[in-house]
């Protein structure tokens, strides 16, 4: 019976850490820049920029996760004018197909529950 529970918690741990690697809301903005260049069929020199992007928009978003202190309702007012201006300076970088796929990728994550693509801080509400 232990060897059986130990089992088990190995098991769920393993399941556990394998979930949170997937986790879009666990990218850097390096990883967040490549899925797009595989999602939009960006060149390098998009995806450069727009991971440039990303750092700035995460840097920006933990500063307005710290100063809401943990008020969540301060915090998504503050995140929205961000979300806002990093979509915008996304699709600067893309083609008008490009950025036509981007709208569409941010539409179907929100349709599947999501925030938007980019881990929420760059999708519109």
């Amino acid at each position: 019976m232990r060897n059986f529970l130990l089992a088990c918690f190995i098991l769920v741990g393993i399941t556990t850490a394998s979930n949170a690697q997937n986790h879009p809301g666990s990218n850097s903005p390096a990883e967040k820049a490549k899925e797009l260049q595989k999602e939009l069929k960006l060149n390098n020199e998009q995806t450069i920029k727009i991971e440039k992007i990303y750092e700035e928009s995460s840097r920006k978003f933990d500063k307005i996760k710290a100063d809401a202190h943990g008020d969540n309702t301060k915090m998504l007012t503050a995140i929205k004018p961000l979300r806002t201006t990093t979509i915008a300076k996304i699709k600067a970088v893309l083609t008008a197909k490009q950025a036509a796929k981007y709208d569409k990728l941010i539409k179907e994550s929100k349709n599947t529950g999501g925030s938007g693509w980019g881990d929420g801080w760059s999708a519109p509400n």
